[in-house]
């Protein structure tokens, strides 16, 4: 049975490829930091093991990847910020040491098109990667990819963010750059059959769907897919680096990741594809057809543990509210246990401790119900002394119950967009950390509308009632 690595598994590529894989009925293990995510997104197989691993750590990186047939390396760092590239280099230095003292045969990894001209952190930081890993002595399959069109993909999220909630777009002239994007389910094509293969000597593809196009017509197309009328308006005042300080505003694909890639989509990315079409020929979906499979897909995520399988949430589950979703909260560090914490958190709702902090604006907020077409409020409160699995707080409704860990509460009321309230205890050993997060997918202009205006509110809340339920699990124990 061949064994399988795959890192960077809680991505979008690296999540939706781990079926593929266990249907070869290899032994698969998948590594990433986001361990709780990609815990709640994949399904549990008996080929499967989940793995935490931060690739920065290079004494666990060397532990992990000693014994594999097969390394996927999927692994980006946009999202760590503005100083991705150092960071992308120290992640492909250790995962370069780990692999020359390792049993590995094949690695393949998912790069970026290089541009002919222009410059791009984001780009420079693939294209170092590829030339770092190469140097471990183990066969290296390097594919460069551009858009990739997929549920949960940046660069789509963004196009079709922007499409659902705003009429009127204002881009910079990069809108006329071209690509050819291509479908995640031809890549997981080139992905399987390279798969397959034991090569002796490093190689290199672009891979690339059948059609070039410009931003500007892949806006369009994903509008007239989704039924919502635009207006593109493009201009050499809005640079890249303008756009991104107002990107975390319309979209909900991280900020970080969103700037790195408006950087690079200062070039073309059209891709080279008749090498990689010649030795693994396939029929490649064209720009149209990818998005509409992909916007039918888009509310496949709902139905996870992440909300908890609850019909109501797939009910209220509209088309444009998207893969990703706006987010705010708190967190606190603390020495109290896992199992004192969980003790407190659920007991929220309850009536001694309401919601522990600011019970009024929570009351107030259910009121106001009435003006978004709801009736009066509704008082529930849960059955015995802690939460479980379907009990309802007033119009929260428990869709996830994990003890000690996780709790999720869908949003009842009513509001143009679909959330949930989740509280998250992590054991770091020397302490705890609890985490509060409200998550939000908006419907439309109204929905980013509702978000921002909540935003002064979940800020002074959250903050309060992280200390809140701190202070009462050490007043308990």
């Amino acid at each position: 049975m061949k064994k399988v690595l795959v890192l960077g598994a809680s991505g979008y590529v690296g999540s939706q490829l781990l079926p593929w894989l266990l249907e070869k009925e290899w032994q698969v293990t998948a590594a990433a930091r986001q361990i709780d995510y990609l815990t709640a997104r994949v399904k549990s197989h008996p080929n499967l093991d989940l793995v935490y691993l931060d690739l920065a750590d290079a004494r666990a990186t060397k532990a992990l990847i000693q014994d594999f047939d097969l390394v996927f390396f999927l692994v980006h760092g946009m999202a760590h910020g503005h100083d991705f590239l150092d960071y992308e280099i120290s992640l492909a230095n250790n995962f370069k040491q780990a692999l020359k003292q390792s049993a590995v045969k094949h690695v393949i990894y998912l790069s970026a098109i290089q541009p002919q001209t222009g410059h791009s952190e984001h780009l420079k930081a693939r294209r170092m990667t590829g030339d770092i890993i190469r140097q471990a002595g183990v066969p290296i399959t390097e594919l460069r990819a551009g858009v990739i069109i997929g549920p949960g993909s940046a660069a789509f999220e963004i196009m079709r963010d922007f499409v659902n909630n705003l009429p009127l777009l204002i881009t910079p002239k990069w809108v006329k750059s071209k690509a050819n994007p291509i479908a995640l389910k031809n890549l997981n094509h080139y992905l399987l059959a390279i798969s397959g293969e034991s090569p002796t000597t490093h190689r290199l593809f672009e891979v690339g769907g059948p059609d070039t196009i410009s931003y500007a017509e892949q806006f369009q197309i994903i509008a007239d897919c989704s039924n919502k009328p635009i207006k593109l308006i493009s201009t050499r005042l809005l640079t890249p680096e303008m756009a991104s300080y107002w990107l975390s505003l319309v979209t909900s694909v991280p900020s970080s990741i969103g700037s790195a890639l408006l950087a690079g989509l200062k070039h073309d990315y059209v891709a080279n594809t008749e090498e990689i079409e010649h030795q693994y020929p396939q029929s490649l979906i064209p720009f149209q057809q990818m998005v509409q499979e992909t916007l039918d897909q888009e509310g496949e995520f709902v139905k996870s543990k992440v909300w908890g399988f609850e019909p109501a949430a797939l009910k209220r589950w509209q088309p444009g509210f998207g893969y990703y979703a706006k987010h705010t909260g708190a967190s606190i560090d603390t020495s109290c246990s896992c199992e004192e914490l969980w003790n407190t958190v659920t007991k929220i709702g309850s009536r001694e401790h309401g919601y522990f902090f600011a019970n009024i604006l929570w009351r107030i907020r259910e009121w106001l119900d009435l003006f978004f077409g709801g009736g009066v409020p509704v008082r529930r409160s849960p059955q015995g002394e802690q939460l479980q699995l379907g009990d309802y707080i007033d119009s929260w409704k428990v869709i996830r119950c994990e003890k000690p860990k996780a709790l999720s509460l869908l949003f009842g009321m009513k509001g143009p967009g679909l959330g949930r309230l989740e509280f998250n205890i992590e054991d770091h050993q020397t302490h705890r950390s609890l985490h509060i997060t409200a998550w939000w997918h908006p419907k439309g202009f109204r929905g980013l509308l509702y978000w921002f205006a909540m935003m002064p509110a979940h800020l002074f809340i959250f903050k309060g009632m992280a200390r809140a339920l701190v202070k009462e699990t050490q007043r308990s124990s």
